[in-house]
């Protein structure tokens, strides 16, 4: 069989998303929206510039990216980090409630379909920490705000991860009927249940070998290898390997001596399959979706926005913090990336009757995207916090 046609898309793929890396600094849009662009223009409805096999390895590519996502989530759930970030993780999770709560009630409202807009809810919880962190970054911010930003972005993709987990099990069961009552019950628990208990079953031995074959150094073998077999061996039992690896990654975190570097590892190769990633999202644009989404779309973004910031001030008051905070934080959290996409890619091959969710999501990214840092670099001149203000004050 000749592969010349994959390796001509692997190596120009992550070719574009090196130039598209190097465009995006310069023009300040972010490298997700523009290979998600380019993957669109590349599409079968459009240029058609990929040859007719192009995505039959996506739902390969997807679970891979996914797999090695998750295990990195798990990491933000360290306990001595989680230690000292009581009111980041207080705030979090008031606001990934209440943003699902109030996309669901929107997009329930506009489209009659529950079990859609619980997905769409769980989805919109995600936030694009790479995006959010670069603004802090490229701002040379400091101060409460900066801070707590940085510590919620840390963390609430997990939180929306084990959420969403929870809906796509429902919505199964509400969509295709798998089961009533105490069987419909049972099974739920089996697949969310079952996927902790795989990820703590690995997650031990891992913690265990991290750096014993080498001392004080894992090789990228051990941590590729557990992270692999996890995601395979939840497909096997018909698990959900997105749970199962964070999990893996949580209990590595937590127990591992050497817990940061398993996780380096698996950052230093997962570039590539998220460029990949990114593109074919891109390409499996049905772009004659996108004028039916009007107004379950509309729905969607300003139900996000409006749950962003509700939240945000809810969480602030209740984890004490300043009025500052309460007011700013929720527009900070507006980026959205990687993970939404990757949560509705899961959603739509396991609930291919939602046919409208990846468009729509794919479209909010692209919205949240170019409108995200924009906002969350306001809210922090505003604040005071950038590298700018700090350096004009000590004249003041």
């Amino acid at each position: 069989m000749n592969h010349a046609p994959d390796l001509l898309l692997i190596g120009c793929t992550l070719l574009l998303a090196l130039g598209a890396h190097a465009l995006g600094r310069k023009i300040h849009i972010p490298r997700v929206t523009l290979l998600l662009f380019l993957g669109a223009l590349a599409g079968p409805q459009l240029l058609d510039l990929l040859p007719a096999s192009a995505d039959q390895s996506f739902s390969f590519i997807t679970q891979l990216t996914l797999a090695m996502v998750g295990f990195l989530l798990g990491e933000r759930m360290a306990v001595r980090d989680l230690g000292q970030g009581r009111e980041a993780l207080i705030l979090s999770l008031i606001v990934t409630v209440v943003t699902a709560a109030m996309v669901t009630a929107a997009v329930w409202a506009v489209t009659g379909q529950p079990a859609a807009s619980m997905l769409l809810g769980a989805i919109a919880t995600a936030t694009a920490p790479a995006a959010t962190l670069d603004v802090l970054k490229e701002a040379g911010a400091k101060g409460p705000l900066t801070k707590l930003v940085y510590q919620v972005v840390a963390i609430d993709d997990v939180w929306g991860t084990v959420l969403f987990s929870l809906c796509v099990v429902i919505a199964e069961l509400s969509i295709n009927g798998a089961g009533t009552g105490m069987s419909g019950a049972l099974h739920g628990l089996y697949e969310v249940g079952g996927s902790i208990a795989l990820g703590v079953c690995l997650g031990l031995p891992m913690s265990w070998l991290t750096g014993r074959l080498k001392p004080g150094e894992p090789m990228i073998l051990e941590s590729a290898g557990f992270v692999f077999v996890a995601a395979g061996l939840a497909g096997v039992f018909g698990l959900s390997y997105l749970l199962t690896c964070m999990t893996l990654g949580v209990v590595v975190a937590n127990r591992a001596k050497h817990h940061i570097r398993p996780f380096r590892s698996i950052e230093g190769i997962s570039e590539p399959f998220l460029a990949l990633f990114f593109f074919m999202a891109g390409y499996k644009l049905e772009w004659e979706a996108l004028p039916a989404l009007g107004a379950v779309g509309l729905a969607f973004v300003a139900a996000r926005v409006a749950g962003r910031m509700v939240g945000g001030h809810l969480g602030g008051r209740l984890a004490g913090s300043t009025p500052e905070v309460q007011h700013r934080i929720g527009l900070c959290l507006m980026p959205q990336a990687g993970i939404a996409l990757g949560l509705a890619l899961v959603a739509s091959e396991r609930l291919p009757e939602v046919s409208f969710l990846l468009p729509l999501v794919i479209a909010a990214t692209v919205i949240f995207e170019f409108i995200g840092p924009p906002l969350t670099l306001i809210q922090l001149r505003k604040a005071g916090e950038t590298g700018q203000i700090h350096k004009k004050r000590p004249g003041n």
